[in-house]
């Protein structure tokens, strides 16, 4: 009677651990067929958005804006940038595709990341000066700081932090990109003192398509691909990012990178 009974406990407990992983199986299935909604949406509206500009500017020309000085070159010029980020949202679409299935391939090599961060700081220049913002390179010493990496995928990091810190940053405002150096990594700090971002986001920030502030992220002239591709491209090179955010104080971000040996 007692091996019946201790039979039946196990059978129970079996069939509990079964219904609990399949409840969670299923809760999860569920999720990701919203995230596939979510995105085949998003994607299908960010399309949208521009091939509407471009077709109701070409419909202007064909009914006569092209005979109008005034008026062919200021649209035409308006349909090649809406043309340009189609371009710009297929492409980071392949990227995140090619890094999604391991295509990409990852070529490490040492190289000095303090002196590819004042190249691309000295690249967005141009970018900066006309919102105001002022850009500063922090490190414990002016020094060349060697780490092994992929230096284009670091390149396209530290390019998306930078440029975003000064599209969604406050004007006149300041970014510090920040290295420090520990036993065996490179702490990289990019921070600005912009609007800040509410909690709420913080856990959907890296998603494709998702914008804290869809207006105006439009407006800059984002795909809303760039924070995916970022965190897509860390997680080949074995590092992850964190983001730290208070409304009204600004946001930083940081990620680490192996140190050469």
């Amino acid at each position: 009677m007692t091996r019946i009974k201790n039979v039946s406990n196990e059978i129970n407990k079996v069939l509990y651990e079964w219904s609990s992983e399949s409840k969670e199986e299923i809760d999860h299935l569920k999720q990701v067929e919203i995230y596939r909604r979510e995105f085949l949406s998003n994607v299908s509206h960010e399309l949208k958005t521009p091939v509407f500009s471009v077709q109701g500017y070409i419909h202007t020309l064909i009914d006569g804006g092209i005979e109008d000085a005034d008026v062919n070159m200021h649209y035409l010029n308006k349909a090649s940038k809406g043309i340009d980020r189609l371009i710009s949202m297929v492409d980071d679409l392949e990227s995140i595709s090619r890094l999604e299935s391991g295509e990409l391939i990852v070529e490490l090599r040492t190289f000095d990341l303090h002196d590819l961060a004042q190249d691309i700081i000295e690249s967005v220049e141009l970018q900066s000066k006309e919102r105001g913002v002022t850009i500063k390179l922090e490190s414990s010493e002016n020094k060349p700081i060697y780490v092994y990496s992929d230096k284009d995928m670091v390149r396209q990091i530290l390019v998306n932090f930078i440029v975003n810190s000064i599209k969604y940053g406050v004007k006149d405002g300041v970014t510090k990109v920040r290295l420090t150096e520990s036993d065996d990594k490179v702490i990289v700090d990019v921070e600005d003192n912009g609007i800040g971002i509410e909690k709420v986001h913080l856990p959907r920030l890296f998603e494709r398509f998702y914008r804290v502030d869809k207006s105006r992220s439009r407006d800059q002239g984002g795909t809303g691909l760039g924070l995916a591709i970022v965190k897509h491209i860390l997680e080949a090179l074995g590092e992850g990012v964190q983001v730290d955010s208070e409304v009204g104080k600004g946001t930083r971000f940081t990620f680490s990178l192996p140190r050469s040996k």
